[in-house]
């Protein structure tokens, strides 16, 4: 019994940790702005925003998810995407913010923490949306799907592409 409980804690933390990866790595493409992701080796943000859809919604077809669950997976992932949308930095204003600090005749390191806390407070605002549509999708599938989707994951996720 204790196994399968630890087997589940550990499935759940790696479904967790790999949600978070492929997170942090689209939260990253997001923040750099329409603009900054076009171009020779680079996307779009509305490209990676149907990327993570896409591998979504592949992996709830192979969990066989029902209608309302997908209805409510889609809504997690809709929440997480505003947060992105909405604390997605301003990279030209931060520079230009910094580096007015910088040009001035001195640089006071508390102005210059105001700016990094801005800017770490827009980053967990992201990271807790992403917790958070984590735990409303765990909450959504049963355990078989929730299996599934960590084997989709597996074989699918940054480790495992195919």
């Amino acid at each position: 019994m204790a196994g399968r409980t630890f087997q589940r804690v550990t499935t759940l933390v790696l479904i967790g940790a790999t949600v978070a990866v492929a997170a942090i790595i689209g939260a990253r493409a997001w923040a750099q702005g329409p603009g900054a992701m076009q171009g020779p080796g680079g996307m779009h943000a509305g490209i990676m925003k149907r990327m993570i859809s896409a591998a979504l919604d592949e992996a709830l077809d192979q969990a066989r998810v029902s209608a309302d669950q997908r209805t409510a997976i889609h809504a997690s992932r809709d929440r997480a995407f505003a947060a992105f949308e909405a604390n997605r930095p301003d990279r030209v204003a931060q520079r230009d913010q910094v580096l007015t600090l910088f040009e001035g005749d001195r640089l006071d390191a508390g102005q210059l923490a105001v700016v990094h806390t801005q800017m770490e407070q827009q980053h967990q605002a992201i990271r807790a949306a992403v917790a958070q549509a984590i735990v409303e999708i765990h909450d959504t599938l049963t355990p078989a799907q929730r299996q599934t989707v960590a084997n989709y994951v597996r074989t699918h996720g940054p480790h495992g592409m195919r």
